[in-house]
């Protein structure tokens, strides 16, 4: 379904880790908005809500609401650092583009 790469996976580990928050999950949600229609929102939730997806990669649980469960399928996500900035990329093969920045689609 959804997939974290291990540079994302250690990257949210370290979120949870510095958070406080032991056996938090990552919520992964897509919202309208952003310059290509869609954007993702990313957070730390302590448990799933009742009609979430809870899906495990690298050690690590995702959760997903109904709606961005289906957008979200066969997704890809690491965690990049380059120069001046870091953050996590989305490969979506359910997206038709996608804006240059990474962070919205439609």
């Amino acid at each position: 379904m959804i997939a974290l790469t291990p540079n994302a996976a250690g990257a949210v580990k370290k979120a949870i880790e510095k958070s406080g928050k032991a056996g938090a999950g990552f919520r992964i949600m897509v919202e309208n908005g952003g310059c290509s229609g869609f954007r993702y929102k990313i957070g730390l939730d302590l448990q799933p809500r009742s009609d979430d997806a809870v899906v495990e990669s690298s050690g690590v649980q995702i959760f997903l609401d109904p709606r961005s469960a289906e957008m979200l399928s066969g997704v890809t996500v690491d965690f990049v650092e380059e120069l001046g900035k870091a953050g996590f990329s989305f490969d979506n093969p359910n997206a038709s583009s996608k804006c240059s920045c990474g962070k919205s689609f439609c």
